[in-house]
C-alpha cells in the first residue's frame, strides 16, 4: 500500500495530540485535532516541495497550516538547497516592513534548533529603483549579492513582514538552481511517491514533537505572567529581538503589557495557544503591530490581555484560552534593543482597568469601532494570505 507509512504516521500523530501534557479540557483536545489537520496538510506540502534541483518557494505557514508561534504579520516561504549547488533568487521588493533571508543547516527537531548559517535582511542586497533584485547562494566566495552556502546548508527561509496590513503590498520572489534553468526534472516514478509519503509521515510526527518541546526550551522555565527582557530571537535571526512569556489568567483578570514604541521598523505583539500556534488573528484581535496599535501620549503602547472586553483599542482577545503564550518582536533593528525598551507586566482585575490603565479614557472604543477593526483585519488577511 503506497500510503501505508503515512497512514501509520497520522495514527501516531493523533496519539501525540491526545497525550499532550497540557490537555485539560475537551476544547484543548478539539484545538489539538485542528492543529493536527493543519500539520497533515503542511507535511504533505513540505514533502512534495522537497525538490533541491528544481526548487520553488513553498508557503511554510499560513492561516490553515500554523506552527512555531507563527507571526500573524509575516508571510513565510522556504526552499530546500544542496550545499554544493548555486541558486539564483530573484524578485521585486514590495512595500512590506521587513524582508529577510536565513539559511539553515537542517530542520527543527525535538532535540535541537538548526544552526543559522547565514541571516540578513534586504539592507544587505542591491535593489533597483523599480524594486527588482537578484541574489545568489552557492559554494563560491562571498561578495555583494552573493552569499556562500556552508557544507551543511539545507534550507533557505524567507520572511516578509507587514506592519500596516491595509496599505503595504507584498513583493514577488522565486528561486532557481543556476545550472538547471531551462531544463526539466525527470518523469515522476512510483518510487519517488513512496519516498515522499514516507518523508511526509516522518515530518508530521517530528513537527508535532518539536513544537511541543519548543516552549519548554524558551518559555515554560519562566515565571508565569511575566515577560523576558528583549533578547536576540533564538535561531540566529541577527536583526530580530523578542520578549517572550506565558500567561495564566482567570476570566475576571487582565494582564497589562506596557512597552515603549520602538524606533525599529517593525514591532508587534501576539498571543499563542499551548499548541504553540497563533490564535485566530483573522476574526479576533489577538495580535497588534505598532502601526495597528494605539500609542499613548508618553510614547508607550499599553496592551490589555483578557477574556472580557475592557472596551479599549489595544485589547488582545484570549478567545477562551486561560493559558497561552505572548511574544513581542522587534525586527530590522540597527542596534540591540535595550532592556529599558522591554515590556512591563501587571495582572489586575478586569473591573479595575478604568483605574489601573493609564490614558484609559483616550483608549476607549465603541462596539461599532471595534467591529470596524475586526472587519479591517478580515479584509486585509483575505487580500495578502490566499491560503
Amino acid at each position: 500500500m503506497l500510503t501505508r507509512s503515512f497512514a501509520e504516521a497520522v495514527e501516531a500523530a493523533e496519539k501525540i495530540i491526545e497525550e499532550a501534557p497540557f490537555v485539560r479540557t475537551e476544547q484543548d483536545l478539539i484545538e489539538g485535532y485542528d492543529y493536527l489537520a493543519g500539520s497533515i496538510r503542511a507535511s504533505l506540502q513540505l514533502a512534495w516541495a522537497y525538490e533541491r534541483d528544481f526548487p520553488f518557494f513553498a508557503n511554510s505557514t499560513n492561516q490553515g497550516t500554523k506552527m512555531g508561534l507563527d507571526n500573524p504579520d509575516t508571510l513565510y516561504y522556504h526552499s530546500y538547497l544542496r550545499p554544493d549547488a548555486e541558486y539564483v533568487v530573484t524578485g521585486k521588493r514590495g512595500s512590506t516592513r521587513d524582508l529577510n533571508f536565513q539559511v539553515l543547516n537542517g530542520d527543527y527537531s525535538p532535540v535541537d534548533v538548526p544552526d543559522s548559517l547565514t541571516a540578513f535582511d534586504d539592507r544587505e542586497i542591491d535593489i533597483e529603483p523599480d524594486g527588482s533584485f537578484e541574489i545568489r547562494f552557492g559554494p563560491g566566495k562571498p561578495g555583494r549579492n552573493y552569499f556562500p552556502l556552508g557544507a551543511d546548508a539545507a534550507m533557505l527561509i524567507v520572511r516578509e513582514c507587514y506592519s500596516d496590513w491595509a496599505n503595504e503590498q507584498r513583493g514577488t520572489i522565486r528561486i532557481q538552481r543556476a545550472d538547471k534553468i531551462g531544463q526539466a526534472p525527470p518523469p515522476l516514478a512510483k518510487s519517488t511517491l513512496e519516498k515522499r509519503y514516507n518523508v511526509a509521515g516522518k515530518m508530521l510526527t517530528s513537527r508535532l514533537n518539536t513544537f511541543l518541546a519548543f516552549p519548554k526550551w524558551f518559555y515554560l522555565n519562566l515565571p508565569v505572567n511575566t515577560m523576558t527582557e528583549p533578547r536576540q530571537t533564538p535561531g540566529g535571526l541577527s536583526t530580530q529581538f523578542s520578549s517572550a512569556g506565558h500567561y495564566e489568567l482567570a476570566d475576571d483578570e487582565a494582564m497589562i503589557v506596557t512597552v515603549p514604541k520602538s524606533d525599529a521598523p517593525y514591532q508587534g505583539i501576539q498571543l499563542g495557544s499551548l499548541w504553540y500556534v497563533s490564535l485566530d488573528y483573522i476574526n479576533h484581535q489577538t495580535s497588534l503591530s505598532a502601526d495597528q496599535a494605539r500609542v499613548d501620549e508618553d510614547g508607550k503602547m499599553r496592551f490589555v490581555i483578557s477574556e472580557r472586553d475592557p472596551g479599549v483599542a489595544n485589547w488582545l482577545e484570549r478567545t477562551g484560552h486561560d493559558r497561552g503564550y505572548v511574544q513581542i518582536r522587534w525586527q530590522r533593528v540597527s542596534h540591540d534593543v535595550p532592556e529599558d525598551d522591554g515590556p512591563e507586566v501587571e495582572v489586575v482585575p478586569v473591573d479595575e482597568i478604568p483605574k489601573r490603565l493609564a490614558y484609559y479614557d483616550q483608549a476607549r472604543v465603541t462596539p461599532e469601532e471595534w467591529a470596524d477593526r475586526i472587519a479591517a483585519r478580515q479584509a486585509a488577511v483575505a487580500t495578502r494570505m490566499l491560503g
